[in-house]
């Protein structure tokens, strides 16, 4: 005798369907206006002619130097004299000055608003 084994088998599959209903999204843009505050930091430079009449020998012809915030260049000139000596005409004395000040700027920033609006096949929202 013979006795029949019975099973089931199961077959998932995905099938498109139009169902007539859809979305409609709706984007505006908004602008807001914001002012910024923030503080900035700005060099200045202050160059002043310090006269300084100095002879020196040409071995002794001093270089740029610093002297705490103030940068020292000097300027050297030739004289001819029964010998030729090198005279420090005048230096420059260069100050940074560090200014801080506040800026103040009025900016526009936008932003994105999205509404999204249901309807059905003939085109009119549903009902709730």
């Amino acid at each position: 005798m013979t006795i029949p084994v019975v099973a089931e088998q199961l077959a998932v599959g995905t099938r498109t369907v139009d169902t007539g209903r859809g979305v409609r999204i709706h984007k505006t843009v908004i602008e807001q206006p914001v002012t910024i505050d923030e503080r900035l930091v700005r060099d200045e430079v202050e160059i002043k002619h310090v006269a300084v009449d100095r002879i020196v020998a040409l071995e002794e012809a001093p270089t740029t130097r610093h002297e705490g915030d103030t940068m020292i260049v000097p300027i050297l000139e030739e004289v001819l004299v029964v010998e030729r000596r090198v005279r420090i005409k005048e230096e420059l004395h260069i100050t940074r000055i560090q200014r801080e000040e506040t800026h103040r700027e009025a900016v526009v920033l936008k932003a994105e608003q999205v509404s999204i609006e249901r309807f059905d096949e003939s085109g009119t929202p549903p009902t709730k």
